[in-house]
Parts: structure tokens; sequence; C-alpha cells
């Protein structure tokens, strides 16, 4: 509250304590938005039979409805950041293909918040999804950089 350049609640200014609710938009100085869930609203976290045999096959596997990620038999923990999931993802999405940095930026700032993403942002964190990607499989590069171009999936 009172910062310099303040704090939204669904797109408009607050200027006192203000309850949050599911769905519930915050912005802090147009820089980063957040969606707020409270606790009630949080996926089970069991594994599906598709997940469990998905596993037995060594790869790399997403789950987009609960964020969750693992490698091998092993989960990613804590959990990735929105940013880092959403770069996965793509790739995720593109196996073997190559993502321009382009796509990446504006799937995973979103075309609005893209425009002023430099190349050092990206860089930094595709080094920080690595470094999370790294310890469960330290013999593996799953994140591969094809120069001049973008990045693509390196599955198993």
């Amino acid at each position: 509250l009172s910062s310099k350049n303040g704090t939204y609640y669904n797109g408009n200014l607050i200027s006192e304590p203000t309850t949050l609710s599911d769905g519930d938009l915050i912005q802090i100085a147009f820089v980063q938005t957040f969606v707020f869930l409270s606790s009630d609203a949080t996926m089970p976290m069991e594994p599906s039979p598709l997940l469990t045999e998905q596993h037995s096959k060594g790869t790399l596997l997403l789950d987009e409805r609960s964020r969750r990620v693992w490698i091998k038999d092993q989960e990613v923990l804590p959990p990735l950041s929105v940013p880092q999931f959403r770069l996965l993802k793509l790739l995720y999405d593109n196996k073997a293909q190559v993502v321009s940095r382009q796509d990446l930026i504006s799937t995973v700032w979103e075309d609005e918040e893209a425009m002023g993403v430099s190349d050092q942002a990206l860089d930094a964190l595709v080094r920080r999804l690595r470094d999370r990607l790294a310890p469960l499989n330290p013999k593996h590069e799953y994140i591969v950089t094809v120069r001049g171009y973008g990045l693509r999936l390196n599955d198993e």
C-alpha cells in the first residue's frame, strides 16, 4: 500500500487493505501480475495412472493442471515458478522442435508484457530452469540452445 508505482486489485489502484477471493488479479507497479487462489482451490496431489505409467519410461513429464513436473520417477520440488513452468511447457509441447526466442518470450511473459523483456531476462530464466532440472538427472541436458534461433527440449 502507498507504494510509489501502486498496487492494483482487479485493475483498480488500492489504497487500503483488501480481502482477496479466488481468481482476483493483483498487479504490482504494472510489472508483475499475480492470480490469487485460496488453499481451498488447490488441485488433488495424487498422481494419475497415466503419470505413473509414463514415469516408468524415464522421461520428463508435465501435468499442466497441477503444474507438476517429474524427471524419471522424481518430482521437481519445490514446484517450478510460473515463468519456469510456462517455458518448459512450451518446449514440452514442441518436443524435438526448435522454439524461437521471440516465441519463448511471448509465451512466458505473455504478449502485452513481452515488449520490454530482454534477451538477458530470458537467458536468466533458462539458466534457473536448467539449474532446477539438473539435480534430478545430472548427466542429461533437457534444454538445448540452438545458437542464433532459440531452444528445444531434449527429452530422453
